[in-house]
């Protein structure tokens, strides 16, 4: 059987589960499976072995721990002092509500990595904050559907974790490449609030002074989240632990950090729990029913035929890279950023090392190509978190909401291939040794 017959067989019916309402990672399952059977002739307990192959992996055993970690501070209500804060900070700026959000959820991102976790906790914190204040809807939701995804480029990152574990990256190095670019497009957001404020001063009401003593205060009330993040963090940069160990650290910090607040309950600590469970058994589905199709893919040559067609096409490297990102805005439209990565990777990773691009920069920027999926329908993730949690409000509305916020983002994308020392500097820097 040709290798035209076999491409056609496996995408197609890839393509045809998916449209019939299949979940992407049985969907890829059951392909693998009749690839297996049909085209490797392998027996389907090849399954299993892939599975223990691919779970028994002391760099994805962080992922339960983070989502734990992100799940205990939204469970807990711990978040409402953090976004007081950031409010009292940036009192002065207009819209200053919308700015303390998109900060706030970055030091949220800095202790939590997901982006569903984030949306859902400050849609239900900060947008009665804002309606009551007067902000306009669209502005509100816009602004918390958008920040939610800096949760996913500021480390620690649940993205950057598949990624460095399934490319054999270093999840260090990809942390430290994302901070520079998170913090980039923190301020960029935060210049967009403004400006829309400024050029419609409707958006949002006038802001009230803050003095300077309200702001040392303020200073002082996200001093614990800003120690939590250093700790982590800084012992990862350290060298002192693993990604998995800093991990761990946390986790058990943002236990002692509820206990301190009086906010922690039995039922608080069992949600948690069941929700890194949940989350992690839905990413283990899909990396390894990914990593079967994509061996199938490889055994029948397609992913070596289709980087070839791909390198072989006359332009550029950069009209190449180009390519690449309007393939992943067009996919990020239909797929979560878990399920893009791991079924495109296979594909792609070959031409990114053909082109001679660093796995490092392709990490960070590839999450910043994924963030403008989670806000785009008819998929977009954070739109319906959002959407669940203030159901008055359409999918529609949200989305208009961060329209805006999607330029700043395609500037950060161009700005990271002009300029990719922005990711690169402080892995290299932190790592020179």
């Amino acid at each position: 059987m040709s290798l035209e017959v076999m491409s056609l067989i496996l995408l197609g019916g890839l393509v045809f589960l998916l449209a019939f309402g299949i979940e992407i990672a049985s969907a890829m399952g059951i392909m693998a499976g009749l690839g297996l059977l049909l085209f490797v002739h392998q027996p389907l307990d090849y399954f299993a072995r892939c599975a223990f192959e691919m779970m028994n992996s002391f760099t994805f055993t962080a992922i339960p721990l983070f989502v734990f970690m992100g799940a205990i501070y939204a469970n807990t209500g711990t978040m409402g002092p953090l976004f007081r804060g950031a409010e009292k900070i940036f009192g002065n700026l207009p819209g200053s509500l919308a700015s303390s959000v998109i900060v706030a959820n970055a030091i949220f991102g800095a202790i939590s990595g997901s982006s569903l976790a984030a949306t859902a906790t400050f849609g239900k914190i900060c947008f009665p904050e804002m309606e009551k204040a007067g902000y306009n809807p669209r502005l509100s939701l816009g602004a918390i559907a958008i920040s939610g995804t800096l949760s996913v480029l500021i480390p620690p990152s649940l993205i950057m974790i598949v990624y460095g574990g399934w490319e054999d990256v270093s999840v260090a190095r990809l942390f430290a490449g994302g901070i520079i670019p998170g913090l980039i497009l923190t301020i960029l957001f935060m210049i967009t609030v403004t400006i829309l404020v400024i050029r419609n001063p409707s958006l949002a009401p006038t802001t009230s002074k803050t003095t300077l003593r309200e702001k040392l205060k303020a200073i002082l009330d996200l001093l614990p989240f800003l120690g939590i993040i250093a700790l982590v963090l800084g012992t990862i940069f350290g060298g002192i632990m693993t990604p998995t160990e800093a991990a761990s650290l946390g986790a058990l910090l943002s236990i002692v950090f509820a206990l301190i607040y009086r906010q922690m309950s039995i039922q608080a600590l069992k949600d948690s729990m069941w929700t890194a469970v949940t989350i992690t058994s839905m990413i283990a589905f899909v990396l390894f029913t990914a990593r079967m199709l994509g061996q199938v893919f490889q055994y029948i040559g397609l992913t070596e035929a289709f980087s070839q067609f791909m390198i072989g096409l006359p332009v550029g490297k950069y009209a190449l890279f180009a390519i690449i990102c309007l393939m992943y805005l067009v996919l990020g439209c239909f797929f979560d950023a878990l399920s893009m990565l791991v079924l495109t990777l296979p594909f792609v990773a070959p031409i990114i090392k053909n082109l001679g691009f660093d796995f490092i920069w392709f990490g960070v920027t590839y999450v910043v190509l994924a963030e403008i999926g989670l806000v785009t329908p008819p998929f977009g993730l954070n739109l319906f978190v959002l959407k669940g949690v203030l159901p008055q409000y359409e999918i529609t509305t949200i989305f208009r909401g961060t329209l805006p916020f999607l330029i700043p983002t395609a500037i950060l994308v161009v700005l990271l291939v002009i300029f990719p020392d922005l990711v690169l500097w402080l892995p290299r820097v932190l790592y020179a040794r």
